[in-house]
């Protein structure tokens, strides 16, 4: 169900502001940076900015996101906050600058290649959202951006003097597959819209049964694949049940994340796309915490 311009809750302008930041994936990405960063042996206030600066810089892309596509949301979507009126477009361009800023100031003093890499992923961000974004080439900046947010937690942890393993390597080369199959499914969910207001995004371009079942096999087998090294390198004396339990909820989600993304209800597809990042993101902390045998 959309909210609509006369919901109570939508004309409150501070939560107008909040859904403007993409508050879910935002706050996610921070989770699993910071969460990456600390598992590497960061001390925890280093891994809470860490990932309090990838929260701000994924809310400027967030914002910029609903800027970018408002004309399209005048039509497609016009419950949203920029083409409902309860936010102006000035305003927006100012809170993702300030987001920007502050979460790349929040980032620098991890070191140069920490401030690289979170201005990589400011920029692959921004790139989508100018240019790939409702193109059939949507999932190409997933693939890139999606890695960064390992790599990023992976280096503010050796910035502390953390030693950090080779395996983070290949989680970062696992997260490709998943952040290209993340922006299928991100497109199936907007599918409808899309084609009501002729956007050729890769969902619409694919069909949503073949959108669908690309994504499934790009995510799900990623979480497989991650669940079975997990699995395969994980010391039980080195952390025990709570990774295997962990790695477990993770392919759960995934997989109720996937169901859910079947063509049909959009809202019951943008749900599985949530599941679906939420799913990825837990896997991925479990391959961190997770000890190699012997």
């Amino acid at each position: 169900m959309h909210v609509g311009a006369s919901d109570p809750v939508a004309t409150r302008p501070l939560l107008a502001r909040l859904r403007i930041v993409h508050p879910f994936p935002s706050t996610l990405d921070g989770l699993v940076a910071g969460a990456v960063a600390a598992g590497l042996g960061a001390p925890i206030p280093d891994a809470i900015r860490l990932g309090l600066a990838m929260v701000l810089i994924q809310g400027a892309i967030g914002a910029v996101n609903d800027l970018v596509d408002a004309p399209v949301d005048a039509v497609a979507k016009p419950w949203k906050p920029i083409p409902a009126g309860l936010v102006r477009p000035s305003t927006v361009r100012r809170l993702a600058t300030g987001l920007a800023v502050a979460g790349l100031v929040l980032a620098a003093p991890s070191g140069p290649g920490v401030l690289a890499v979170a201005a990589a992923g400011l920029a692959t961000g921004l790139l989508y959202d100018a240019r790939f974004k409702g193109t059939p080439a949507s999932w190409i900046p997933f693939a890139i951006g999606i890695p960064l947010v390992p790599l990023y937690g992976a280096l503010g942890a050796a910035a502390t003097g953390a030693i950090v393993r080779p395996s983070i390597g290949a989680l970062c080369l696992l997260a490709i597959p998943a952040g290209a199959g993340l922006a299928i499914a991100n497109a199936a969910a907007d599918a409808a819209g899309d084609a009501s207001a002729g956007t050729r995004s890769i969902a619409t371009a694919l069909g949503p049964a073949r959108a669908w079942a690309l994504g499934a096999l790009a995510v799900g087998g990623t979480a497989v694949v991650a669940a079975a090294v997990v699995a395969s390198i994980h010391a039980p004396s080195a952390g025990g049940p709570p990774v295997v339990a962990l790695v477990a909820l993770g392919v759960a989600l995934v997989t109720l994340g996937l169901v859910l993304g079947r063509p049909g209800s959009t809202a019951r597809a943008r749900l599985g796309w949530e599941l679906q990042a939420a799913g990825l993101g837990i896997v991925a902390v479990a391959w961190v915490l997770a000890r190699p045998l012997g």
